[in-house]
């Protein structure tokens, strides 16, 4: 069978792509630590370089209130489809130690049994160059159908704490229809799939106190309330024996699944049995009427993050402490506003207080969920390119985790977001010998040039 014209384009110049990708690899563009400061600035600059060469019309390096950002854009002389869409990327890593456990240099790429080794192979280098490729090989063969836009950050790893202020200060710059993100994974190489949907979250500090110092057990025991007991005793109260979590008013958002995509989670490949012995435990919980799958990335949760409080060192000391505390946060969907989580869950932890202690409540940090419609003409779009470059129609799946950005686009630019992700759970992101599956990588560049030919 004949090769398509962009795998053939592939194959000739995949030397020249690792060249490109390894020599933003070579930048240690490492964002929380300030030793890299300059190399965040390198980073942003080599990617203007390289955008450039893919064929932008203009592309410039950005300030913002911390590092910079890399703005590109391109406008066909003849679009034959009427949107704009916006490409996110981040260029920003984590840090490589613990560095013995890296089996090559982390900041240098190598090539081992069809992988690409090093930080920032997948996350988000190598997921960035799939987009870059993929619209190099288009404005080649003058196939760019639409505006295109990217915008790429240097501190997705460090929470973005630029990014709002700048999607504000330059909204209009960045208007789009529809924004296109690939810094997410697929269920497996051979079950490809979309993002559809991520969980927010809300995160608590909570301080109880009781007496005015720690006190002997014996002497006070049962006469003055315990500050750790009473803190086990509330939280023990925030969900109930169907796993439900009993804030009030916690569920009045939250929105079914529906039948479709209940469907489709069924087909998704999981093994019960193996995901136990994974992480050995004999039985899972969580909320009844929904399975493993639906329980971690389809509906709220409630964790205890942390607890502490009176003497934990070696041996004994009989004592009733005078103060317990405890991290605490909840994973929320879709619908449900954070801040309005936040502060219900304060008020309940206040409700639920004896007289005998006093109770603070903190709230730490939050971010609202993301859910996109999978009638999305240009979640269509994407389903498209996904099922041309890897042979099958890929499954819309949620994901458990949290990217407060894409939260962030929805409520500044206005628009949804697709996600689609070409990292797999093997590439080991954040950890060492970070990878990326070359195979992937190519139909990566695949799926997202059929995803623009595919817009309407």
């Amino acid at each position: 069978m004949e090769q398509q014209p962009i795998r053939q384009y592939i194959a000739a110049n995949m030397p020249r792509f690792i060249d490109e990708w390894s020599s933003l690899i070579s930048i240690p563009s490492v964002s929380c630590q300030t030793e890299h400061h300059a190399d965040m600035l390198r980073c942003a600059e080599r990617w203007r370089e390289l955008l450039l060469a893919a064929g932008v019309d203009r592309a410039e390096v950005m300030p913002s209130k911390g590092n910079p950002m890399v703005y590109a854009e391109y406008t066909p002389a003849a679009p034959t489809v009427n949107k704009t869409v916006l490409v996110y990327a981040h260029y920003d890593v984590m840090p490589v130690e613990p560095i013995e456990e890296w089996k090559s240099n982390p900041w240098t790429a190598q090539i081992r049994d069809g992988r690409l080794y090093a930080r920032g192979a997948d996350d988000d280098k190598g997921q960035a160059m799939v987009q870059v490729k993929a619209f190099e090989y288009l404005r080649r063969h003058d196939m760019v159908p639409c505006r295109v836009k990217f915008i790429f950050e240097g501190e997705e790893e460090i929470g973005s704490p630029s990014l709002e202020q700048f999607l504000v200060d330059n909204k209009e710059l960045l208007k789009t229809d529809i924004i296109l993100v690939s810094d997410t994974s697929m269920i497996g190489k051979d079950t490809p799939s979309i993002t559809t949907g991520l969980r927010g979250l809300a995160y608590w500090q909570i301080e109880v106190t009781g007496p005015n110092r720690d006190l002997h057990s014996g002497h006070f025991g049962g006469a003055v309330a315990n500050p750790i007991n009473v803190l086990c005793a509330m939280l023990a109260k925030v969900t109930n024996d169907k796993g439900q979590i009993t804030i009030p008013g916690f569920y009045d958002d939250v929105l079914p699944i529906p039948a479709a995509e209940r469907e489709m989670i069924a087909r998704i490949p999981f093994s019960l049995e193996a995901y136990k012995r994974a992480i050995d435990v004999d039985d899972v919980a969580g909320e009844e009427g929904y399975s493993t799958l639906e329980r971690n990335s389809c509906r709220p949760s409630f964790d205890i993050c942390g607890i502490w409080g009176g003497y934990t060192g070696e041996g004994s000391k009989t004592v009733l402490p005078s103060k317990a505390y405890a991290k605490v946060s909840c994973r929320l969907v879709a619908n449900q506003d954070h801040e309005r989580i936040s502060q219900a869950f304060v008020d309940y932890m206040k409700a639920l207080a004896p007289k005998s202690v006093r109770v603070d409540v903190t709230p730490m940090h939050g971010g609202q969920g993301y859910l996109c419609p999978i009638d999305l003409p240009e979640y269509k779009a994407a389903e498209a390119g996904f099922e041309i470059a890897f042979g099958k129609k890929p499954l819309a799946a949620r994901r458990g985790g949290s990217i407060p950005i894409i939260s962030t686009f929805e409520q500044v630019l206005g628009v949804k977001t697709i996600l689609m992700g070409f990292g797999l759970e093997q590439n080991a992101i954040h950890s060492p010998n970070e990878s990326f599956d070359l195979e992937v990588f190519e139909n990566g560049i695949v799926a997202v040039a059929e995803f623009y030919k595919h817009l309407r």
